[in-house]
């Protein structure tokens, strides 16, 4: 029977992970595994360095030292010679907790040890990080998610295998969980029968930590009322998964169908219910890697722009970004825009470069070869300035064009107000010779033939 449950984590192990592997779309020939030194990693060690010998892997063991505990020195060195002694390739980080106050020491602590996992991934080039999350984290993950208050994507639970770039800070590295579908009784059974040495980590029975006083408490009444509920509970989990994957397919059409660019169009939008809004914009924002807002904020978000009056410019404020709307748009911004100081000033240049980088106006002023634009040789002789605009600047774009206020350009071609802040002007003395995401001053030397030169403005990437 010991032989026959030793046999069955190993296979259960091994199909897992072959599966993982099979769905990640680059080479899988190294990974690695988040080794703490505790019995759920160790076993993972143990079964990882199994596998990667019989399938030609190169395996790296992963520790994050937290600085937690007065054990935690000598936890780094066990997981240290226990490597060394396998002969797995190992590496480890050092991490400071911040944010506790606001996030908890539990939050803390996950958020710097993915960050360390996901540097320590990039600099040994492995693509895919696997844990010892198991049946028993399932259900503990799935139970603290329904006493937040969570919707269907919370209580999902954990899936096999995901990216998850808000933690690894790369979207193309994975994580994958070839333990999900096994117990946690049967990596103890595992260990002791294997003679694994492991390092226990005494926060564990700490109570005051919501997962701790969930398995120590709740999860055991449970285990006696209910033997087996997690199974039940990783099986409802399967269950949510499903109908998430149903609402991003409903999510995914309609904002195929009110998506105008960038940009949602608000008038498209209300045609559809609050429920169909609400999924839309959290499918919106996940495609953006932004962070999925509470149910009251999302509420709010979504009666400000949509209860605004037509010609309302409206800003509702995220942890990660602006949304704004203009125009019957709206927009997803970055909530730290390049703006152009009014002080800003620069003198320069051009001595015939394709292109100069202005950093203090965040971004790039390209100089094109065409058949309209100023005379280069007169450019040349020139010093012009690069800054923000002062105000009353108007611009003729072609002769039979009149000459209009920078604002009525930026009205005229849809630029929101907020990103003229961050649009330059170029002047020659006191004329305006360019305005960013506008043109060219027709009035100041045109020239047509094959070496004009125009004037063109590229915003950094933020």
């Amino acid at each position: 029977m010991d032989d026959r449950l030793v046999a069955s984590v190993v296979d259960a192990f091994e199909r897992a992970l072959g599966a993982i592997r099979a769905r990640v779309s680059t080479s899988t020939e190294r990974l690695a595994i988040a080794y703490s030194g505790g019995l759920d990693s160790s076993a993972l060690l143990h079964l990882a360095h199994r596998y990667a010998a019989t399938h030609h892997v190169q395996l790296y063991a992963f520790h994050i030292h937290h600085g937690l505990s007065a054990n935690a020195d000598n936890w780094l060195l066990h997981c240290e010679q226990d490597c060394l002694r396998r002969d797995i390739r190992f590496d480890t980080r050092r991490v400071h907790l911040s944010d506790c106050e606001r996030d908890g020491v539990e939050q803390a602590a996950r958020i710097s040890r993915y960050a360390a996992l996901g540097d320590l991934c990039r600099v040994h080039n492995v693509p895919l990080l696997i844990t010892a999350h198991h049946l028993d984290d399932q259900a503990e993950t799935v139970l603290l998610q329904l006493l937040r208050g969570s919707g269907v994507a919370g209580l999902s639970g954990m899936d096999v295998l995901n990216a998850a770039p808000d933690l690894l800070g790369d979207s193309s590295l994975m994580i994958g969980r070839p333990l999900l579908d096994v117990a946690r009784s049967a990596l103890e059974h595992f260990v002791t029968q294997q003679n694994i040495r492991y390092v226990d980590d005494e926060s564990n029975n700490d109570v005051r930590y919501a997962r701790n006083a969930l398995r120590h408490k709740v999860m055991r009444s449970l285990d006696t009322c209910f033997p087996g509920f997690q199974k039940r509970i990783a099986r409802g989990a399967q269950h949510a998964q499903s109908a998430q994957r149903l609402l991003n397919e409903l999510a995914a059409q309609d904002l195929s169908a009110c998506v105008d660019g960038d940009c949602i169009d608000v008038l498209k939008l209300r045609c559809f219910s609050t429920d169909r809004i609400d999924n839309l914009m959290r499918y919106w924002f996940a495609r953006h890697e932004i962070r999925m807002p509470s149910t009251a904020w999302l509420w709010e978000m979504r009666e400000q722009l949509l209860g605004a009056k037509e010609d309302a410019q409206v800003r509702v404020t995220h942890a990660d970004c602006e949304i704004r709307r203009y125009r019957n748009r709206i927009h997803l911004t970055p909530r730290r825009m390049n703006t152009l100081s009014q002080a800003l000033l620069t003198a320069f240049r051009w001595k015939g470069e394709p292109q100069l980088y202005f950093p203090s106006c965040g971004g790039t002023l390209h100089f094109d070869t065409g058949q309209e634009g100023v005379d280069p040789v007169w450019l040349l002789a020139q010093e012009m300035h690069i800054g923000s605009r002062r105000g009353g600047e108007k611009l003729k774009l072609a002769p039979n064009r009149p000459t209009r206020s920078l604002k009525h350009h930026y009205q005229a071609v849809g630029i929101p107000a907020w990103e003229r802040e961050s649009l330059p002007v170029i002047t020659v003395g006191d004329e305006l010779l360019y305005a960013a995401g506008i043109g060219m001053n027709w009035q100041i030397f045109t020239q047509d033939g094959n070496q004009a030169i125009r004037l063109r403005w590229e915003k950094d990437i933020i």
